[in-house]
């Protein structure tokens, strides 16, 4: 495994300097924004597929530095009821998996999206609960009539292009957890897996540890965000983690996004790292940094500094049973 960093953190550097940043950090491996939510700002795929040399001169600038790429991402909602958000995120999309296909890059981050209740919404509607049962025919429309076709299609792209897609399970989103990430696979095609990232798992009261040998037993974990979440035992004691206010709102919050090792410690750590040695995960632990309470630096050099004596390098062990 290698340690590596979603480099939207640096959005506000260069590409150039972003890297240079990275390399200094001692790190070598980067996941990239190529639009949706997360903006592209070091990355723009469809000038990249249309310019020859502004494409060599993208690949370079990464060669020249000895930094790999273990991602491109697209974090969107394809689904979206508005025809030209779904579009617009669509086309993004596909074009990052076209930039990965030219660049050699295997995976493209994205979510699953969510579409409306019916062909006549206007925002997306995430369901919560079965009953009553308006709530239960939502959702088995939404992935009858929006969810399941449009993922069978990329799946098809994906095969064509020899990149696969690693869904980020995310409430608000049709996948938001491990049984609808593989229900998706299942119904749509092997080259849709995951983007795991505990964050999301933590506040919703999944484990972690259990989650990643159920994704690796099923070869469905493509890919891993390093982010941390902390639960605020008062705020979610009174009103549950079902919590709509404002991320700015931490200190009313049921819940916050923490850098690694600021919401679970040092053993719950060491035990996702070994449980993702242990389904023989050899990607990347990128790094993610949404940590209201420290700055980007903070936040970046902390959870290098957390995670580097944690990570097992492949084949280092050397038992004589072995």
């Amino acid at each position: 495994m290698k340690l590596g960093v979603f480099a939207v953190l640096f959005s506000e550097k260069s590409l150039e300097e972003a890297l240079d940043h990275i390399k200094a950090s001692g790190l070598s491996t980067v996941e990239i924004g190529a639009g949706g939510y997360i903006g592209d700002a070091h990355c723009k795929p469809a000038e990249l597929l249309a310019d020859e040399d502004k494409l060599k001169a993208f690949k370079e600038a990464f060669d020249s530095r000895g930094i790999k790429i273990s991602a491109l991402s697209s974090h969107g909602n394809p689904l979206h009821p508005n025809k030209e958000t779904a579009a617009e995120h669509h086309h993004v999309f596909q074009d990052a998996v076209r930039l990965a296909s030219k660049l050699g890059v295997e995976y493209v981050v994205n979510f699953s999206g969510c579409p409306g209740e019916s062909e006549h919404s206007l925002r997306p509607v995430w369901i919560t609960c079965p009953w009553p049962d308006d709530f239960s025919e939502i959702v088995n429309w939404q992935w009858s009539e929006k969810v399941i076709p449009y993922w069978k299609g990329q799946n098809e792209f994906l095969k064509e292009h020899n990149v696969r897609v690693a869904i980020e399970p995310h409430p608000g989103f049709v996948v938001y957890n491990n049984e609808t990430l593989l229900r998706l696979r299942a119904e749509c095609g092997d080259h849709i897996g995951g983007n795991f990232d505990p964050s999301h798992y933590f506040w919703q009261g999944m484990d972690p540890v259990a989650c990643i040998k159920e994704l690796g037993e099923a070869n469905a974990l493509y890919h891993f965000h390093a982010k941390d979440t902390k639960i605020d035992p008062q705020n979610s004691g009174l009103n549950g983690v079902l919590d709509t206010k404002s991320y700015s709102q931490m200190s009313k919050r049921s819940w916050i996004f923490r850098t690694v090792g600021y919401g679970h410690g040092e053993e719950t750590w060491k035990d996702i790292i070994s449980a993702l040695q242990l389904v023989g995960y050899d990607g990347a632990i990128s790094i993610e940094h949404e940590d209201g309470l420290m700055s980007v630096d903070e936040g970046f050099s902390k959870a290098i500094d957390f995670l580097q004596d944690k990570l097992i390098q492949k084949g280092a062990t050397n038992l004589w049973w072995a």
